[in-house]
């Protein structure tokens, strides 16, 4: 299993290269620039320094608290806090090789799925190959695009309520339920419900 404390490194630091200014100089962009939600940071560092939902989220979770090891130097000698050399490889927003070809207009409804569930807190997102895992100190939630026409969201979380639009997944499978959504419409309160019940679980 990936060490969820080395990735966030690694996308720190790839972060870093995107932005060209270290985590440290993001941070003290985003405090003088007099944002004080979380929501609205992690907005203003995406049209600011163009980086993807997921960096900007990053950015603005790890303020006050950075990770241990960052900015000690590596075993390859580099500092973590510095910005890549040139040359060295950096990782795309995961979200641009989900949402490609037909499925790239869903991505609005990945990024507003998203804006619900950073409104409850810190987590961490992993990127998979056909799904983005969101985890605080496990797995709570999984979203991606299912079809051309919406995406799909898994969610761990016993004792869901029923409802029509939540499909029950038989035990030992990676969630207990999904549910899809393939409109705006349908990122509403009782999908934010379910999200932050699922949320709540993972503890």
């Amino acid at each position: 299993m990936a060490d969820p404390q080395a990735a966030l490194l690694t996308q720190l630091r790839n972060i870093q290269s995107r932005a060209g200014a270290t985590i440290a100089e993001l941070h003290r962009a985003v405090e003088s620039s007099g944002l004080a939600k979380h929501g609205e940071r992690r907005s203003w560092l995406m049209e600011r320094y163009k980086l993807g939902y997921g960096d900007a989220n990053t950015v603005v979770s790890v303020m006050g608290k950075m990770p241990a090891g960052f900015g000690e130097v590596t075993s390859d000698g580099a500092v973590a806090t510095g910005v890549p050399s040139p040359g060295a490889r950096v990782e795309a927003d995961p979200l641009d090789a989900l949402y490609v070809g037909t499925k790239a207009h869903l991505r609005p409804l990945h990024e507003a799925v998203m804006e619900v569930i950073a409104g409850f807190g810190p987590f961490e997102i992993a990127p998979k190959k056909t799904y983005v895992s969101l985890r605080s100190s496990k797995q709570f939630a999984m979203v991606g695009p299912a079809t051309k026409d919406a995406i799909e969201i898994g969610l761990n979380a016993k004792d869901l309520p029923s409802h029509e639009r939540l499909k029950t997944v038989p035990p030992g499978g990676m969630c207990q339920a999904t549910t899809r959504v393939s409109s705006t419409s349908e990122v509403d309160a009782a999908l934010a419900r379910w999200l932050k019940q699922a949320y709540d679980a993972a503890g």
